[in-house]
């Protein structure tokens, strides 16, 4: 229980920056290297019939296709953030030979093979969704005291960052444990006279 509960808060603070309007293309300037090119491919994968595309018949636990076959529910289950769930998945007859089955799967040719499986499609009861710790989360840091709450928290990556990747120090050039100490704290000396010499005006 206690796993799941800090797993959700951790996710309620790492979507702070995306709920966040004001943040809104720090992805777009600052982002890393490889985000264009997987946007790219995002851009480029196979566009499938969407779920909403399928009628959802909540009492009868049943969702029809846009070729019209009716498939039945396979489960049901409620999620951790709390939504409570039906999922739908065709059968290989149904979906092997559906005129639609270029569009709507994204591979058809799972249908052909014994071990496949038709389209499978989710659907949400959202009358059944109850208020999760990560929704409990969210509204303490999207508040304005939530906010400066977070502006105040500090991490060491970029120090590291710095010291690793701008300073070059990949490995340590000496031995023994007092010579390593000597050479870190050299590192980071000069990296706090950096920050001096950078932000000391503002500190001031």
């Amino acid at each position: 229980m206690f796993a799941a509960k800090t797993h959700e808060w951790g996710q309620a603070f790492r979507r702070l920056r995306s709920r966040d309007p004001k943040l809104s293309d720090q992805k777009i300037n600052y982002g890393k290297r490889h985000q264009t090119a997987k946007s790219k491919q995002a851009h480029h994968a196979k566009q499938v019939i969407s779920a909403s595309d399928f009628t959802f018949y909540p009492i009868r636990k049943t969702c029809q296709c846009p070729a019209g076959e009716v498939l039945s529910c396979r489960g049901e289950y409620t999620d951790t953030n709390g939504n409570h769930k039906f999922w739908f998945e065709g059968r290989l007859l149904q979906c092997r030979d559906c005129p639609l089955n270029q569009a709507c799967m994204k591979n058809p040719e799972s249908a052909k093979s014994n071990k496949g499986h038709g389209r499978v499609v989710t659907f949400i009861l959202p009358d059944k969704r109850k208020p999760s710790y990560t929704d409990w989360m969210k509204h303490r840091v999207d508040s304005d005291v939530g906010k400066q709450i977070y502006n105040m928290v500090s991490v060491v990556e970029p120090v590291f960052g710095n010291i690793g990747t701008a300073k070059k120090l990949n490995r340590f050039s000496l031995r023994g444990k007092a010579k390593v100490q000597g050479q870190w704290q050299l590192y980071c000396m000069v990296h706090n006279i950096e920050k001096v010499l950078n932000y000391g005006d503002i500190a001031a």
